[in-house]
Formats: C-alpha cells, sequence, structure tokens
C-alpha cells in the first residue's frame, strides 16, 4: 500500500505550489477580476513550468506525464484559486497532440501564447453554449456528431459579461465559428469522451484543494477568534461541521486518485469512480465553502475577507458543464445500466492499495478453514456482535495461530507483515465472524504483556492467547459515558497491600461471555482526573461481581456491571498506581483507524439484491440512490487505506484513524436509513434475506456512531490534529 508521492513529483508539487503561491495570492485574484478573472501573466508562467506541455504525448512534443502528476497540479491549483481555464486547457493541448494537424496551434498552446479550451457539449445538439475560459479563447474544441472540431474564434465572437465568480466564461455561437474537422469516426468520438473523463478528474482534485483551503481558512480565524471570552474554535458547533467536511474534501481527493488507480489496473470500477468523483467533489467544496464563509460570521459577506472568493469559485467552475447531479445519475447508469465510457490514458501512478500477496495468502488460509472447518450450524451464529462468539472457531482460528493477527509472533505464534495483519482481520469480517471479543482480547493480552507482572503472564496471558477465554472491557461507566478518564469506580489499596473495588462499570460489552475484564479505576480522587487512575485485571467470577444484561434494540447484547467490595491481588494491577492513562495506550498500538467498509458494503449488495426482487432496480431514483451508497463505501475504504498506511510506515498523525471511524459510521447509518426507505415497505420485514438484513443493518447502524467513541469525540479529534483547532474536551 502506497500513499506517498515519488521524488520527483513531491518536487513538482512544491514547484507548482510555491509558484502558485506567489502568482495566484487572493491579492492577484481580485485583480485578475479587472480582466474577466484571466491573469495573462500568470498564464505564461505556468507555461514556463510546463504545465500545459504535461499531458501532451512526447511524439507531439509533449512531457507525456501521467493523470496523478496533472492532478497535483490541479489541486493546488483549485488551493489557490487560479485565475484561468487551467483544467480545460490541459485536455484540450492534449486533444491536440493525439489528434494532430494543428502542430502552429499546439506549440502556442503550450507556450502559453495562446488559450485553447473545450466544449462540454455536442455541437450537434447545442450549437450555443458557455465556454470555460471563452472570453480569451483563441479556439475551442468539440464534438459535432461522429466529428471532434476546432472552433477557431473571430475576434468579437466571445461577450464577456458579468458572473458569479468573475470567471472568463462566455456563451458562444460555436456553429457560427470557422470550424476545422481534426477527425472523425470512432476513434476520435473515444478521445474526445476521454478528455471530458480527464477534466472530471481534474475538477474533482481542483474543488478539493479548492475545498480544504476554505476550511484551513476558516479553522485559522477560528482559532483567533473570541466569543464571550473564548475561542470560537473551542465550540463544537464550529469545530465538528469543520471536522466533518475535512473527511468529505479528503474524500473527494481520494476518489479521484481511485479512479487514477482504477484506470491503471483497468478495472470495471473507473467508469463510475470518475462520477462520483466529479458529483461529490462538487457538492463537498459547495458545503466546506458555505461551512467555511459561516465560520467567520458576518466578515465573511465582507469583501474584504478572502473567504467569500472560495464561496464563488467552488461554484463558478464545475457548473459551466451543468448540474452536477447529473454525474450522480451517469454514476448510476455505469454501475447498473452496463454504460461505458471511454477512458483517458492514466500513465504511471505511484498510488497502490493493494495490501500485497502475504495478505492474500493469509485471507486464502481462512476462508479455506471457514470452508471446510466451520459448520452451518456454527456459521447461523455469526453476529456482528459479542453474541457471534463461537467458542469453537474461537479456539480453531487461535490453533492456527489466527486469532491475533494484529499481535506480535510470541503472543500470536505467527509473524506476518502488518498489512497482512490487516487483511486477515478484514477476512474474518468479510466470512461473517466479525469478532468484537477477540479484538478486546487481544488489546488485553497487550497490556498484559506490556504492563502485566509474571502472575499475570503465567496464569491470565496463556489462556487468552491459547483462545480458552475471552475478556471485556471495564471503561465506561453510568455518569461518564465516552468521557472514561471520569471514571468513578473506586480501588482501595487494603493494609495486606491488596485492592478493593468498588462501583458500576456500564457497557460491559461481552461480560457475560468472559472470564475477566480489564478495568479502570479511580485511585486518587484528590489529583486531576487523568492522573488518578489504575488498571486491573479482575476475574469476573470473583465474588461481588454482578453481571445484569442490558439489551438493545440492535439484537445486540451488552452488560452493566456491579462491583461489591471485590478484592484482586496487587499482582493483578497493571502498570503504575495512577498511572492507568499510561497503561491504556498499549491498547492504542492495535489501532489502525478501522471503519465499517464491510457491513456497508454487504448493506448494499442486499439492497441490490431486494431492489431486483421488487422490480426498481432499473429506475433512475434507485440507480442515483445505490450510486451515492457505493460513493460513501469507496471513501470509506480509501479513508481506511489511509489510517492503516499513515499507521503501518509511522506517518504522522493527522486524526486519520477517527476520520476513518467517524466518517464510515455516520455515513453506514444515513445510508442504512436511506436504503431501507428506497426498498420500503418490504425493509420493514425481518424476514429471513435482503429484507430482514437491511433491517438489521438500520439498527446495527446506531450503534457504531456511539461505541468505540461516539462521533462527537471523534469530530474533535479531527478538529484538533487535522485543521489544528483548539481543544475542544475538557
Amino acid at each position: 500500500m502506497n500513499f506517498d508521492l515519488t521524488d520527483e513529483q513531491e518536487m513538482m508539487r512544491d514547484t507548482f505550489a510555491r509558484f502558485l503561491d506567489e502568482n495566484s495570492s487572493t491579492v492577484r485574484v481580485r485583480k485578475a477580476h479587472e480582466t474577466a478573472g484571466f491573469d495573462s501573466a500568470l498564464w505564461s508562467g505556468l507555461a514556463d513550468l510546463g504545465a500545459f506541455a504535461m499531458r501532451v504525448p512526447e511524439d507531439a512534443g509533449g512531457m507525456g506525464l501521467g493523470l496523478f502528476d496533472a492532478a497535483l497540479l490541479m489541486e493546488e491549483a483549485g488551493r489557490t484559486l487560479v485565475s484561468g481555464p487551467l483544467a480545460e486547457a490541459l485536455v484540450a493541448a492534449r486533444l491536440l497532440g493525439q489528434l494532430g494537424g494543428q502542430e502552429d496551434l499546439l506549440e502556442q498552446a503550450i507556450a502559453g501564447e495562446a488559450v485553447v479550451t473545450i466544449a462540454m457539449h455536442d455541437l450537434a445538439e447545442r450549437p450555443k453554449q458557455w465556454i470555460a475560459g471563452g472570453t480569451v479563447a483563441r479556439a475551442v474544441i468539440a464534438r459535432r456528431g461522429s466529428e471532434v472540431v476546432l472552433a477557431v474564434l473571430a475576434e468579437g465572437a466571445a461577450k464577456a459579461e458579468e458572473n458569479l465568480a468573475t470567471t472568463p466564461i462566455a456563451e458562444i455561437e460555436l456553429a457560427a465559428a470557422e470550424l476545422t474537422v481534426l477527425a472523425s469516426g470512432e476513434e476520435a468520438v473515444q478521445a474526445f469522451g476521454a478528455a471530458l473523463e480527464e477534466w472530471k478528474l481534474y475538477m474533482a482534485v481542483a474543488l478539493s484543494g479548492l475545498g480544504r483551503q476554505a476550511l484551513q481558512m476558516a479553522a485559522a480565524y477560528a482559532g483567533e477568534r473570541k466569543a464571550f471570552g473564548q475561542l470560537i474554535g473551542t465550540f463544537q458547533g464550529i469545530s465538528h461541521p469543520l471536522a466533518d467536511l475535512v473527511c468529505d474534501t479528503d474524500g473527494a481527493k481520494f476518489l479521484a486518485w481511485k479512479a487514477i488507480r482504477d484506470i491503471f489496473d483497468g478495472s470495471a470500477e473507473a467508469g463510475p469512480t470518475i462520477s462520483l468523483a466529479y458529483w461529490y467533489a462538487c457538492d463537498a467544496a459547495a458545503r466546506a465553502v458555505a461551512q467555511g464563509l459561516h465560520t467567520f460570521g458576518g466578515y465573511g459577506l465582507s469583501n474584504e475577507y478572502d473567504i467569500h472568493l472560495y464561496n464563488l469559485r467552488a461554484k463558478a467552475w464545475p457548473l459551466v458543464a451543468g448540474d452536477p447531479a447529473l454525474a450522480l445519475e451517469e454514476a448510476g447508469r455505469r454501475l447498473y445500466a452496463g454504460e461505458q465510457p471511454a477512458l483517458p490514458e492514466s500513465g504511471e501512478v505511484p498510488l497502490d492499495f493493494d495490501l500485497g500477496d502475504e495478505a492474500r495468502q493469509v485471507c486464502a488460509e481462512i476462508a479455506e478453514l471457514f470452508a471446510t472447518k466451520v459448520t452451518p450450524e456454527q456459521k447461523a451464529k455469526f453476529h456482528y456482535s459479542w453474541e457471534g462468539y463461537v467458542p469453537e472457531v474461537h479456539k480453531m482460528l487461535a490453533e492456527h495461530n489466527l486469532l491475533f493477527p494484529g499481535l506480535p509472533e510470541h503472543l500470536s505464534g505467527r509473524n506476518i507483515t502488518p498489512y497482512a495483519r490487516i487483511a486477515a482481520m478484514g477476512e474474518m469480517e468479510r466470512q461473517g465472524y466479525n469478532t468484537p471479543g477477540a479484538n478486546v482480547a487481544a488489546m488485553v493480552a497487550m497490556v498484559i504483556d506490556k504492563y502485566g507482572s509474571d502472575e499475570l503472564k503465567a496464569e491470565v496471558l496463556p489462556q487468552i492467547v491459547n483462545g480458552d477465554v475471552l475478556c471485556s472491557l471495564g471503561y465506561s461507566e453510568p455518569s461518564c459515558g465516552s468521557d472514561v478518564f471520569a471514571a468513578q469506580c473506586k480501588a482501595t489499596q487494603q493494609e495486606d497491600g491488596s485492592w478493593r473495588i468498588d462501583g458500576t462499570k456500564m457497557w460491559t460489552s461481552g461480560a457475560n461471555l468472559s472470564t475477566y475484564v480489564l478495568m479502570l479505576t479511580r485511585t486518587n480522587p484528590d489529583v486531576p482526573k487523568h492522573k488518578g487512575l489504575t488498571m486491573f485485571i479482575v476475574p469476573l467470577k470473583t465474588e461481588g461481581v454482578t453481571v445484569q444484561a442490558v439489551h438493545t434494540f440492535q439484537d445486540e447484547r451488552t452488560n452493566v456491571t456491579f462491583y461489591d467490595g471485590v478484592v484482586v491481588p496487587d499482582s493483578w494491577r497493571l502498570g503504575e498506581i495512577d498511572g492507568g492513562v499510561k497503561t491504556m495506550s498499549a491498547a492504542l498500538e492495535l489501532e489502525h483507524g478501522g471503519g465499517f467498509s464491510k457491513v456497508m458494503k454487504a448493506m448494499i449488495e442486499a439492497a441490490e439484491a431486494l431492489t431486483e426482487e421488487l422490480g426498481i432496480a432499473g429506475e433512475v431514483r434507485t440507480q442515483c440512490r445505490l450510486a451515492r451508497s457505493v460513493a460513501h463505501l469507496w471513501i470509506s475504504d480509501m479513508l481506511t487505506y489511509r489510517s492503516q498506511w499513515a499507521s503501518v510506515e509511522k506517518k504522522p498523525n493527522h486524526g486519520f484513524g477517527p476520520m476513518s471511524k467517524m466518517y464510515s459510521s455516520e455515513k453506514f447509518l444515513s445510508d442504512s436509513r436511506d436504503l431501507l426507505d428506497l426498498t420500503a415497505p418490504v425493509s420493514l420485514s425481518k424476514r429471513e434475506g435482503p429484507a430482514g438484513f437491511l433491517n438489521q443493518c438500520y439498527r446495527h447502524a446506531a450503534g457504531t456512531t456511539i461505541y468505540g467513541g461516539t462521533s462527537e469525540v471523534h469530530r474533535s479529534m479531527v478538529a484538533e490534529r487535522g485543521l489544528g483547532l483548539p481543544r475542544t474536551r475538557g
């Protein structure tokens, strides 16, 4: 897996970024308004850096670089609001190079001496249409039926007029221009169609860069502006919407990245991913700039503040092609009606979202075990919750050294790469064996191995790693919820050195199935709450422990556990007295930023099957809503991949794990609601099959935004780590 750029790409991106910071500053963007939104000096400078030659084939005098290289430029162009039709010029120059016959014009376009742009719609259907860069263009490449033509614009053919963001657009009667046929036939039409797909990718990454910058500007303002005596960035009403939108803008970029990699791989997902990336970026950028402006309050409306420039440009760039919602319909046709678009050549792509050969081998081994060692009766017990625990399967995985792939070799019994570990855990979930019990047992084993006494390592640790027992977590309390460090369950040391534990733990999932609980207790009430905590292993069969069931509407059992004078020896303490926070950190070593992609995918597949049964699969509304859910699924995948990659490769932590969990759980919730609506009223039934599964997903999804840390907690983490906002939690 790789999210890194090559050294050459890093250098190229930095070069463009530095140039644009200086030559496309907001001062220059405002200045360009005086010349209908086009900065000729900027255009010449981009040409000097080779921008317009990037995608032109080498045999036509260009650089022959890949889609991803140009996408890096476009992200920087979006961040700096480039004044000129850059995306259109890139694809137009490539078309001139591919189709040939216009060498002089191509040379002028590459040199920045002539602006050549592209028409979005067939001249046979729309002879008059809006053209990006129309007021400054010397020529426009367009499709006319089965021909690709060059429209050379006469002076005065394009009339500048006031528009939303003062960009150099114009409505032009192209049929009245001097037209030259560049090429005709299926191959020419395919080349032009591929150019439009390339434009969508460039627009997606540009809008992502634009939206991300608007959020950064808002975060910076929220970090210095005070209201009611506090920085407004500490208000969750300010920080949390920004955190949501960082996920959306990053997700839009990653959809475009996925599309580029899909083209390189020849994946059937390439076409729909392009459509979804463009649609999603249009929507995400529009929401990001609106929230960014809102963060500035009334100042955001003032012409003196730059945020309004982003608000206007987010709409001005894509709408020249028409309603972005049409791209969602297009994605639906590509996913579900067999529509096959022409695709541009990708060139070399450094991105890699594959977990590798070892990961595939481990997954194949797990699949074989589930096919040969797990009975239908055992599979019938599988469930996403702790209640899906099957002791025989748990033990079988331990015997094959596959129960705890995330643990080091001396605990798991197997030395595999981190990516193979990630794949193994995903494969078990794909098999339907969701293993929260195993995940918690792994966490407890890690903590005992790092902080446990010799007695715990000899008595408890072997039981866990051999698959003989489960463990649960005693973190949350009735009065604390996600604020686990506010725990009040008290541990008092006795004269003989042992500890007496008294109190209540809430949401002790699996306590009815477990032998031990990893418990966070209050050992010192006289110091700040983070400093007076101590961790223990407590046997759940000990006198004074009561486990009481709490049933949820999700078909899931959890528990409330009571501890009344429970005594454990000091040797069952983990770490230092009052050092519980440090001890808990060991569990974070297993953090890879997981999400809920597997169940989201299964939910979509169930919805697809049910819409077929209901006879609505061919309807546009059905295709659009399924396609929207697919976009959320693929973004969830990409955010998770980034988080896993950053964890494994020890990259800086910018809240990638919380972004992955929060985004996927929130989209799982909203999509489960929407797909339940789409397939109503049969989705009301709990009958076996896709209807019952969708029904369960709707109930299951509600919990995913709560356990493992609520979405609000994760939003605060994203705001702080990803946007640099001040701390929003006590």
